[in-house]
């Protein structure tokens, strides 16, 4: 069981029969009555968010999920081809499934695989990825007065802002949490 004191972002519960992936909460202390949590949640198998109130000390049961390495292998139109590093096996899941996380899929990368009671949920990225930059703008040398930035599309389609001095061709580091620039690789 999870309590109201013990919600962290991403931690997986069941609420009303259903799966859910907590977004972000807030503690809410009101002048008279008893503290409230507000808490934005995703379904984690149809993908819509709601947020709801709840009383401080509410439990819920915490979803346990299991989690196993794999591999990416390619993608075809909407659907994202995946194989178990483990048993080789082989499966597939929609681009409505994986929602952002196509955006820094690449050949090849290993990722973990989410299952609940047996039913693949999704998969998660690690916390950074290394792409390539396929187009962004030429840098000039007078527009770095103030840590200037240019946009950049990477190989996967994502576009981020990166420093001047990145050019095509060149790897960078993407944090997977918050979609920004990190670092040249």
């Amino acid at each position: 069981m999870i309590s109201t004191g013990e919600l962290r972002k991403g931690v997986a519960i069941e609420l009303d029969g259903e799966l859910w992936q907590i977004l972000d909460y807030h503690h809410i202390k009101m002048g008279r009555g008893s503290a409230q949590v507000r808490i934005s949640l995703r379904n984690i198998r149809r993908g819509g968010t709601v947020e709801r109130s709840f009383q401080a000390g509410t439990k819920w049961p915490r979803a346990s999920m299991e989690r196993r390495p794999v591999q990416f292998l390619y993608r075809d139109a909407d659907d994202f081809h995946f194989m178990d590093t483990d048993t080789y096996d082989q499966f597939v899941l929609r681009a409505d499934q994986l929602a952002e996380t196509t955006q820094y899929l690449k050949d090849g990368m290993i990722l973990d695989r989410t299952t609940y009671q047996g039913e693949t949920i999704g998969v998660e990225l690690p916390v950074t990825v290394d792409l390539v930059v396929t187009e962004t703008e030429p840098g000039f040398a007078g527009d770095t007065a103030q840590g200037a930035r240019k946009s950049a599309t990477l190989e996967s389609g994502l576009v981020v802002s990166v420093p001047l001095f990145v050019a095509e061709g060149d790897t960078v580091r993407v944090d997977t949490r918050t979609g920004e620039y990190q670092t040249r690789v």
